[in-house]
């Protein structure tokens, strides 16, 4: 394996992080602006990020767009429709936004008027209901109860690969929150002063982003592991690369994302304060395709 990226894939990552750091929210009062976002949108669908799986994309290359939209908190739809394209292929002819379901939810639906499920090795298609309640001030949800239609059976293979790239792309969700919200508490702690000095030059504070830099590096080591799986190795080793990612990305993106908040002290706990909305869309990406230890085969005997 190697973990370098190519300079295409590297000029991937700058245009989506450019994308991101220009359009994305800059504060909480940022997610209510209509034309940013509407801005936003026109670029995102310009770029053909969502197509990137029947562009031929590798999964490397759908972890770096999603590492960066997370990390920018970008607040339009890019990891249901992305999971939908790699599910189905583009249609000819089909002007509808696809997105897909999780346990009765159509994932990052705003905007989606459709929405795929996977049972087994069925896909089915149906309607995008009202918005559903969520932590994720990002990426609302919506209902997905049906009607269901058949739309044709996926290799075991296929499912598996599937599978794998939804854990992975939700993993690199979850380390991009958890770079977005360490970069903040960073910010914050050269600033911040307390006692005729900032922060960040106390040993305790200096801890706890060392170690949240810590955590994060190890979520990066097992997500690029896993990013390259989903195309290189056998759909059950992939499965399995990706299962291990999300259980350590998970815990680590809440640990960092909590410490953000920390670090912040008494501004870190108001609704003004972008920290809490890394930490609802680490929360989120959690327990989209969730993972027990069991699974990945490191359960306790």
């Amino acid at each position: 394996m190697d973990v370098r990226l190519t300079s295409e894939q590297r000029q991937l990552r700058d245009a989506a992080a450019k994308l991101a750091d220009g359009l994305g929210p800059g504060s909480v009062l940022d997610l209510d602006d209509a034309r940013r976002r509407t801005r936003l949108e026109d670029a995102v669908a310009g770029t053909g990020f969502r197509e990137l799986r029947s562009d031929g994309a590798s999964g490397v290359e759908v972890a770096i767009v999603a590492e960066e939209f997370a990390r920018g908190l970008v607040d339009v739809p890019f990891l249901g429709p992305v999971l939908a394209d790699d599910l189905q292929g583009r249609l000819d002819g089909d002007t509808a936004r696809w997105t897909v379901a999780h346990t009765g939810v159509a994932i990052d639906a705003s905007g989606c008027d459709r929405v795929l499920k996977l049972e087994d090795s069925g896909v089915f298609a149906g309607p995008v209901g009202d918005e559903v309640a969520g932590a994720d001030l990002t990426r609302p949800a919506g209902a997905a109860a049906g009607p269901w239609e058949p739309r044709g059976d996926i290799s075991a293979g296929h499912r598996d690969r599937w599978l794998a790239l939804a854990l992975t792309t939700t993993c690199a969700d979850l380390v991009g929150a958890a770079r977005g919200a360490q970069r903040l508490a960073v910010e914050y702690a050269k600033v911040r002063s307390q006692y005729g000095n900032t922060i960040g030059s106390y040993q305790a504070i200096g801890h706890l982003l060392a170690e949240s830099e810590a955590l994060i590096e190890g979520s990066i080591s097992v997500l690029w592991h896993a990013a390259w799986a989903v195309d290189e190795l056998e759909p059950e080793q992939a499965l399995r690369a990706a299962r291990i990612a999300k259980i350590y990305a998970a815990r680590a993106a809440r640990t960092v994302c909590e410490t953000a908040i920390q670090v912040h002290g008494g501004i870190g706990n108001t609704w003004e304060c972008l920290a809490h909305v890394y930490l609802r869309r680490a929360l989120v990406s959690a327990e989209l395709f969730p993972v027990h230890l069991e699974e990945a085969g490191l359960g306790l005997s």
